[in-house]
């Protein structure tokens, strides 16, 4: 079984609805989803130093334990943690699967994941097993 990261900003109710949707589709394919969302750090006063480093310690274990990363990509509005989830990700040499739901996006993001969807569908068929790259084709800035 895979053990995938997800990674996405989370602060509107679309962003939630598309969380909820994509950690249906991954774990009905089998496979064990670590989503922030769901592993947020609820002790502890919400934004304090104590809550601040749970909170990163818990995604960065929550990345280190993973074989690849899931994340959903709104363009150029990009939530700062998720273009950072992305990049600690690369580093640490873990394929990202990037999934552009914006409509404008970032030559970093693209050029630093293993492949690109352009739709949260494309999650219900893609080969997890033979991670086929696919490059981003759209306007990067």
């Amino acid at each position: 079984m895979k053990n995938i990261y997800l990674a996405s900003p989370l602060f509107n109710d679309g962003e939630i609805k598309n969380i909820e949707r994509v950690e249906d589709i991954l774990r009905s394919r089998g496979f064990y989803v670590f989503s922030p969302r769901e592993h947020e750090v609820r002790e502890g006063n919400v934004g304090s130093l104590a809550w601040s480093l749970d909170t990163f310690t818990n995604d960065v274990r929550g990345i280190d334990a993973c074989d690849v990363v899931v994340a959903l990509y709104y363009g150029g509005y990009s939530d700062s943690g998720t273009a950072w989830e992305i990049g600690y990700a690369h580093a640490s040499h873990k394929p990202v699967v990037v999934v552009q739901l914006g409509e404008d996006s970032n030559l970093m993001i693209h050029e630093g994941c293993h492949t690109n969807l352009t739709s949260i569908e494309e999650l219900e068929s893609y080969d997890f097993d033979a991670m086929p790259r696919e490059r981003f084709s759209g306007k990067m800035f």
